[in-house]
C-alpha cells in the first residue's frame, strides 16, 4: 500500500486508522524526539488465556499495521504479563484447586503449576498466551513482570513512584472506600518469610536509601525492604502507569471496565513525568447469557472451539468489527461472521486500492489478501451438509465438484476446510436441534407445484432463475407473507427455521436431488434419516 497517496492514507475511516492517526498527532506534539513507537497489551494470568486477550493483541496489531502505512519510524507491540500479582482466588477451570488454595496470595511465577507441566503457575499460563499468539502469526515481544521487576527494568520509576509517594496518595485515596484507605499503600511488599505480596500500611518511608517499612502482620516486628530489586511490586493501577513510563508505551487499549483505572492510572503518569499513552476503550464480550466473559470462570469460546467450527479469518473479522460495541461471543456467531468474511473477500478483490483500506480483509490479511476464489459460502456448505447428513466432508465434496467442475479439495484448500468445519458445525450444533414437520394442505399443493416446475427447467439452471421459479410458486399459492412459503420449505425439507437463499441452494444441491426430496416430504417420508 505504499503507492496510496499520502492524504488517501489521512482520510481512511476504519477504526485502525482512526487510532494510527491519534498516535502519529502524539508524535508531532510530543516535546521529546519519538524514536519508536510502543504498543502494549497486558495479560492477567490469574486465569487461563481466553478469547478477550486474543481480541486485545489482534486489534492492537491492526493499529499497528496501520501504523506502519503511516510512518518509516519502528514499531514494537509488547505483550505484557502481570505475573508477580498474588493470587486472589483460585480459577474455577483448573484441575488441582485444594493445591493452589495453599499458596494463595503468592505471585503467581513462585506457586506450582496445578497442569504439571511447567515450573509454576504463572509460567504455565504465559506459555498459553504465547502459545495460541504464535499460532496467529503474531509479531510481538513478550515480558514478564516477574522479570522486569527482578533484573531492575523498573527500579528508575520505581524510585520516581517513591519520590512521589505522597501526591499519588492524594490521587488513590479519594477513589477507594474507607476501609480499604486505611491500608492502602502503593508498595506491596513480597513478604520475606512467606514469600506473599502483603497488602499492608506502611509505616514509613526512606526516600534517601529507597526502602519502606511495614509492620509484619504475624509477628508485628517492624521489617525494611528495599523497594528495588523485586522486593516490591506496585498496585495495579500505579503499577500501570509507572509501566507506561519504563517501557515507553504510546499506545494500549482495554475494556471498558477500566475506565476508572485509565482515569487514575494517567493522573498518577503524569504525576512521575510521564504522558499517558493513546486510548481506545472497547466494549466487553458476552457470553450466550449476556454475562461478561471471564478467564477465571472460563465462560464464553475458548480460541480452540471457534477454530473447530470456523477459520481463523472469521474470529479475526468478529474481532476487527465494531470494537466499541458489545457482541456476544458464543457459537452461533461463527457461520454468520465466516459468511461475512467471505463476502469482504470476494469484494475487496475488485475494489480499487484505495477503498480497499475500508475493507476488514486488507486488516485481516495486512494487504496480502489470498487471491484463490471461494465459490460456496458457507451457510451453503451447512444447509448441504444438513440435507445430506453429512459426517464427512466426501460427502459434500460430491455435490461441490457437481456444481464447480474445475474445484477440488487439492486446488481450493480454503473451500476444502469450509466443508471440514460445516461438517463439525451441522454434528455439533444442528443436527441435535433440528426438527422436521409434515406440510399442510396449502403446502403440499405448493410443493406439488414446485416439483413439477423443477423438473421442466434445465438442469443446469442457476440460482437465480431457480429462486424465481419458488417465488412465483409461492405467489401462485396465495401465501399471505412469502416468508411463510420460505420457512415452510426450510421447516419441511430442512428441518430448521431458516437458510440461505433457496435458490442458491437448489442449484447446489441439484435440481433433480432436490425433486426427490420433495417427493420424500409429500410422501411423508422421515426426512432425519
Amino acid at each position: 500500500m505504499s503507492n496510496v497517496p499520502q492524504e488517501v492514507l489521512n482520510s481512511v475511516r476504519s477504526w485502525p486508522y482512526e487510532e494510527a492517526r491519534k498516535i502519529m498527532q502524539r508524535v508531532d506534539n510530543s516535546v521529546r524526539p519519538i524514536e519508536e513507537i510502543v504498543l502494549e497489551t497486558g495479560y492477567g494470568p490469574s486465569g487461563l488465556p481466553h478469547i478477550g486477550t486474543f481480541g486485545e493483541v489482534f486489534r492492537t496489531t491492526m493499529v499497528r499495521n496501520a501504523l506502519k502505512t503511516l510512518t518509516d519510524l519502528p514499531t514494537t507491540l509488547i505483550a505484557f504479563s502481570d505475573d508477580m500479582d498474588g493470587l486472589r482466588k483460585v480459577p474455577d477451570n483448573i484441575p488441582n484447586q485444594n493445591l493452589l488454595n495453599k499458596f494463595i496470595n503468592q505471585p503467581l511465577t513462585s506457586i506450582p503449576d496445578p497442569f504439571e507441566t511447567h515450573e509454576s503457575f504463572g509460567h504455565h499460563n504465559n506459555a498459553m498466551l504465547r502459545g495460541f499468539l504464535d499460532s496467529f502469526g503474531f509479531d510481538y515481544t513478550f515480558l514478564s513482570s516477574t522479570e522486569c521487576y527482578k533484573n531492575g527494568l523498573f527500579d528508575h520509576v520505581l524510585i520516581e513512584v517513591l519520590e512521589n509517594y505522597e501526591n499519588i496518595m492524594e490521587i488513590m485515596l479519594p477513589t477507594l472506600r474507607e476501609e480499604r484507605k486505611k491500608t492502602y499503600s502503593p508498595f506491596l511488599p513480597i513478604c520475606p518469610s512467606t514469600g506473599q505480596v502483603l497488602q499492608v500500611p506502611l509505616a514509613e518511608i526512606n526516600k534517601i536509601n529507597t526502602t519502606i517499612i511495614y509492620e509484619d502482620p504475624i509477628t508485628s516486628k517492624k521489617i525494611e525492604v528495599a523497594i528495588t530489586g523485586g522486593n516490591c511490586k506496585l498496585q495495579w493501577k500505579v503499577d500501570w502507569a509507572m509501566r507506561w513510563k519504563a517501557l515507553g508505551v504510546d499506545y494500549e487499549m482495554c475494556g471498558k471496565d477500566l475506565i476508572d483505572s485509565v482515569k487514575a492510572s494517567s493522573k498518577i503518569s503524569r504525576v512521575i513525568g510521564g504522558t499517558p499513552p493513546e486510548n481506545l476503550i472497547y466494549e466487553l464480550f458476552l457470553d450466550e447469557n449476556g454475562q461478561k466473559i471471564s478467564k477465571s470462570k472460563g465462560n464464553g469460546i475458548a480460541v480452540e472451539d471457534w477454530l473447530k467450527y470456523g477459520p481463523p479469518e472469521s474470529l479475526s473479522l468478529f474481532m476487527f468489527q465494531q470494537p466499541k460495541r458489545a457482541k456476544r461471543l458464543y457459537f452461533d456467531v461463527i457461520p454468520k461472521n465466516t459468511d461475512e468474511y467471505i463476502s469482504f473477500r470476494s469484494k475487496v478483490l475488485l475494489e480499487e486500492k484505495d477503498r480497499k483500506l475500508e475493507n476488514p480483509t486488507w486488516h485481516i490479511h495486512n494487504g496480502e489478501i489470498p487471491q484463490d476464489k471461494i465459490p460456496l459460502n458457507f451457510s451453503l456448505l451447512l444447509n448441504l451438509a444438513s440435507v445430506c447428513h453429512a459426517e464427512d466432508a466426501s460427502v459434500i465434496w460430491g455435490y461441490i465438484r457437481s456444481y464447480t467442475n474445475d474445484t477440488s479439495p487439492e486446488n481450493n484448500m480454503f473451500l476444502d476446510k469450509l466443508a471440514n468445519y460445516a461438517v463439525n458445525f451441522y454434528r455439533d450444533f444442528i443436527k441435535p436441534t433440528k426438527t422436521y414437520r409434515f406440510p399442510d394442505s396449502q403446502e403440499a399443493k405448493a410443493l406439488e407445484d414446485l416439483k413439477d416446475a423443477l423438473k421442466q427447467i434445465n438442469s443446469s439452471s442457476k440460482a437465480e432463475d431457480i429462486q424465481t421459479v419458488i417465488y412465483e410458486i409461492g405467489k401462485a399459492n396465495e401465501f399471505e407473507n412469502l416468508r411463510n412459503w420460505f420457512q415452510a420449505l426450510y421447516q419441511i425439507l430442512l428441518g430448521q427455521d431458516q437458510g440461505p437463499r433457496f435458490g442458491s441452494f437448489v442449484e447446489l444441491y441439484g435440481i433433480q436431488e432436490t425433486v426427490n426430496l420433495i417427493e420424500r416430504a409429500l410422501n411423508k417420508e422421515d426426512l432425519s434419516k
